[in-house]
């Protein structure tokens, strides 16, 4: 199985490779320390960050494909605002992405897959949300599971990376009672599903269960926004 890497804390500050910049300089778009529609500077950063220029035009690259930073002819890169809009695009293309690799699944999946599946389960469920970050490895080890043998790899591959988006959003603000509630319940749905060979009942269970983490995101950001600050 094609492994994913788990999600890190924090990114590594002593490399000058591109993917080290790209964590770096995503994860302070993401909490605020560059601000909406500010100017990105390949110079400033480089100096910024004790490294090339060279790293620094790659990840803003690969933050311009992922929405994150926008480019314009002859005025260079700025930060796009990380609003509930940004939150919602991509959610709006989770839900026709992740019913169709689900769908796909049904029709292959194997006992063992699915004993595998039941097994992430019960260790989700005895965490029960008590490590966010162990939570979100669990999860991601769930998903995996079920898309990793898709035969449309840019599919999987968009849906690896918009979960790592939304992972980084989130997790600056902790999971309410009643998303943990519904978490754990639509991922006992799906596995009935999958389980009944039930394609469409898992499709829909799992827009639901994305269209839900979006929602519970959007609105975390909103009362973020509105709530005055000390």
């Amino acid at each position: 199985m094609r492994q994913i890497a788990t999600i890190r804390q924090t990114a590594p500050e002593d490399e000058d490779t591109g993917s080290s910049v790209y964590d770096r300089l995503r994860d302070d778009i993401i909490h605020g320390r560059v601000k909406p529609n500010e100017r990105l500077k390949v110079s400033e950063l480089a100096i910024r960050m004790s490294t090339s220029t060279n790293p620094v035009r790659e990840a803003l690259q690969q933050l311009r494909g992922e929405g994150f930073v926008i480019m314009t002819p002859n005025r260079g890169a700025r930060v796009r605002p990380i609003d509930e809009e940004f939150v919602r695009d991509i959610c709006e293309i989770e839900v026709l992405i992740e019913p169709a690799l689900t769908r796909w699944f049904v029709g292959i999946v194997t006992k063992t897959e699915i004993e595998e599946l039941e097994r992430i389960q019960a260790e989700i469920e005895a965490l029960n949300f008590a490590d966010e970050m162990k939570h979100s490895n669990l999860d991601l080890q769930f998903h995996q599971l079920m898309y990793d043998r898709h035969y449309n790899r840019h599919a999987v591959d968009l849906w690896v990376r918009h979960r790592q988006i939304l992972w980084a959003i989130s997790r600056r603000f902790p999971t309410s009672l009643s998303r943990q509630g519904n978490v754990l319940e639509e991922h006992r749905e799906l596995i009935a599903c999958i389980k009944a060979q039930d394609a469409e009942g898992a499709a829909q269970v799992i827009a639901q269960h994305v269209s839900g983490s979006g929602r519970h995101i959007m609105e975390r950001m909103r009362l973020a926004r509105l709530s005055p600050q000390p």
